[in-house]
């Protein structure tokens, strides 16, 4: 708490006379002719708990376990068989926005499940379904992973390969060439 009343009592202005008038277990509170001031202790023990976390990060690294074969966790997953048996799961590339110029929201693979039954709420008329996966998008930096996912969960999948446009060459000249096909009429 003398820390912290020194810090706060740093801050003020030489012309202001503080005094210190009591103490709580999480404030330290300083008087001035002009104000109140309330410090907590715990932005004074900010950076000893920040290394702290990092060096607890750092050797939580070293305590993974790492597991050579492939598991297949659906008997984990309490997912009834239903849902894991005859679930299709289809994997992708979105493709470009309409509103984007580039292509960099396309560098991800998506995959989306199947749409499964669905009706219409009579009370509401809102579209219904009793599958709670229907409407999730999972998204993966690679191919290979979305499928070592989907056979994981023990569903099968198809794949829509990318497709990569082919540039077409054109010519700033073609805008001004003088033939029948390109000339445009003004009439």
């Amino acid at each position: 708490s003398a820390a912290c009343c020194e810090l706060q009592s740093g801050s003020l202005p030489k012309t202001q006379q503080t005094e210190l008038i009591g103490e709580k277990k999480d404030f330290c509170a300083l008087i001035s002719p002009s104000s109140i001031f309330f410090t907590r202790r715990i932005l004074l023990k900010s950076l000893s708990t920040s290394t702290w976390r990092l060096a607890q990060d750092q050797t939580r690294d070293t305590q993974l376990i790492t597991v050579d074969e492939k598991l297949d966790i659906t008997t984990l997953t309490g997912v009834p068989d239903e849902h894991i048996k005859t679930r299709k799961v289809h994997i992708f590339v979105p493709a470009r926005n309409a509103m984007q110029a580039g292509v960099n929201n396309t560098k991800k693979w998506k995959m989306e499940f199947d749409n499964r039954e669905r009706w219409e709420n009579p009370l509401m008329g809102w579209a219904s379904t009793a599958d709670p996966l229907s409407n999730m998008v999972l998204t993966f930096s690679t191919k290979e992973d979305a499928i070592a996912f989907a056979e994981k969960n023990g569903w099968s999948y198809d794949v829509e390969e990318k497709k990569i446009p082919k540039p077409k060459s054109k010519s700033y000249g073609a805008n001004f060439s003088w033939n029948k096909r390109t000339r445009v009429s003004t009439k």
